[in-house]
């Protein structure tokens, strides 16, 4: 499978072109991000960005990411400025190879070919240059020049959203038909419901039935004329044979009435929340979910709101991808409670039992720090230390969602990341029930003081 680096340029206290308070590195991050989801959703390719927020990234470090993971193609994503408007491409102005020119011809195309008439948009022409991205790549490379911030007319488009989709789209389109990416099958998914509850406790019950039955299961909620329900789904096959063997042996155990849902692909997505952004939860609340369900729960919940802020992951989800791992802190799997390991990192069998970290510090740090490496490009904040002993070995920037972990940081993993998700949504709507029955103590107390 090709490696693709999409690199917006810009980023963090760069700006780069800026007109009437609008600025290039906001576009670039916006067009790389559509392109990257439309690349993935149809195409078998693995994409890596040089950055997925507003960064500041070094153009060394731009090209050194590229040529550490020995990618396929760069693609770096810009708008232009100081007179003019248009698109235009640029590839390096030294000696490249007959496929970069090919690639080239064919981005440049497609993208002229799409927005040329339709939006009124110049074509500037294919171009050379000694930009830096193109010259210190290893690989085929080339610089795009998506129209001019400070023009009035491409302004208007560049704010248009229309535009932006269509032009990224075509960006995408282009770039798979010059790497010769293989399309993504459109075969059915068959998914096996073992029951749908409006109550989520009853959904939650109903898993931890599965569970004594040794299927696993996960909740995905929906909605259906307007009221809310809770599926517990078991699997997804690509082979409707199997999904209705799967709908068997569930009678078998007493479930009533199993059914298949049948879907498209599930496919990584933009839309799918990010491992990168803020802790919403905070500690105390984190270690009161869990011990509802473990009294014997550690007191981890302040570890993971410190360092999940010091490297701008999600703590709080982190918090409940500890508790998939270790059920609840019980560690009925493979890993041991003396071993500080909370994700499961390394762990494999019995006879490899993964990591060991000295204190509880230790280990919830390095679960942070790993999921720093597949959901990050940059190097680890300065003052803290490596802690992770297979950093090294994620391919970093591989995963930015919680659902893009699937297959990754477990095997097979196919909804690994839903996993995760269903029991923080759980962790949110007991918090949520605590706070509101809360509100109402204090308010009938405040009318008692009232009176």
């Amino acid at each position: 499978m090709k490696t693709i680096i999409i690199d917006p340029g810009h980023g963090g206290s760069d700006p780069g072109a800026s007109y009437k308070g609008f600025l290039e590195k906001n576009y670039n991050l916006t067009i790389a991000r559509k392109v990257r989801s439309y690349l993935l959703h149809h195409y078998q390719v693995n994409v890596t960005m040089t950055r997925t927020s507003d960064q500041t990234i070094s153009l060394t470090e731009r090209t050194d990411i590229a040529n550490s993971i020995n990618a396929d193609y760069f693609l770096s994503i810009h708008n232009n400025a100081s007179g003019g408007r248009g698109f235009e491409t640029f590839i390096y102005n030294g000696q490249v190879s007959n496929q970069t020119k090919s690639i080239q011809n064919t981005i440049h195309n497609q993208v002229i070919t799409t927005i040329k008439d339709k939006y009124n948009v110049p074509d500037r022409g294919k171009k050379r240059a000694n930009f830096h991205v193109l010259r210190e790549t290893k690989m085929s490379a080339i610089l795009i020049e998506v129209l001019f911030v400070d023009n009035e007319q491409d302004l208007q488009l560049l704010n248009n959203n229309s535009f932006i989709d269509e032009v990224s789209e075509a960006i995408a389109k282009g770039t798979a038909s010059a790497l010769n990416l293989q399309v993504k099958s459109n075969n059915p998914l068959y998914r096996v419901i073992a029951g749908s509850f409006k109550d989520r406790q009853n959904a939650l019950q109903r898993i931890q039935f599965l569970k004594k039955n040794n299927i696993d299961s996960f909740i995905t909620p929906t909605t259906i004329s307007d009221e809310r329900y809770y599926r517990v789904q078991t699997g997804a096959y690509s082979s409707e044979k199997n999904a209705k063997q799967q709908v068997e042996a569930l009678k078998e155990i007493g479930i009533a009435n199993p059914f298949l849902l049948t879907t498209s692909p599930a496919t990584p997505s933009d839309d799918s929340l990010s491992i990168e952004g803020a802790t919403v939860l905070d500690a105390n609340q984190l270690d009161t979910f869990a011990q509802v369900v473990n009294p014997e729960t550690p007191v981890l919940g302040e570890l993971y709101v410190k360092y999940g802020e010091l490297y701008g992951v999600r703590g709080d989800v982190a918090y409940a991808q500890a508790i998939h791992e270790t059920n609840y802190f019980r560690f009925t799997g493979i890993v041991q409670i003396n071993q500080n390991n909370y994700a499961g990192i390394g762990a494999t069998d019995v006879l490899n039992q993964g990591a060991s970290f000295t204190t509880p510090e230790e280990g919830v740090h390095a679960h942070i720090q790993h999921l720093y490496a597949y959901a990050s490009l940059n190097s680890i904040p300065d003052g803290l230390s490596l802690i992770d002993p297979r950093f090294s070995l994620v391919s970093r920037g591989s995963a930015v969602t919680w659902i893009g972990l699937n297959g990754k940081w477990a095997v097979p993993g196919d909804f690994y990341g839903q996993k995760i998700l269903s029991i923080y949504e759980d962790m949110i709507i007991s918090t949520i029930e605590r706070i509101e029955t809360q509100t109402d103590v204090l308010r009938s107390l405040l009318n008692e003081i009232k009176e």
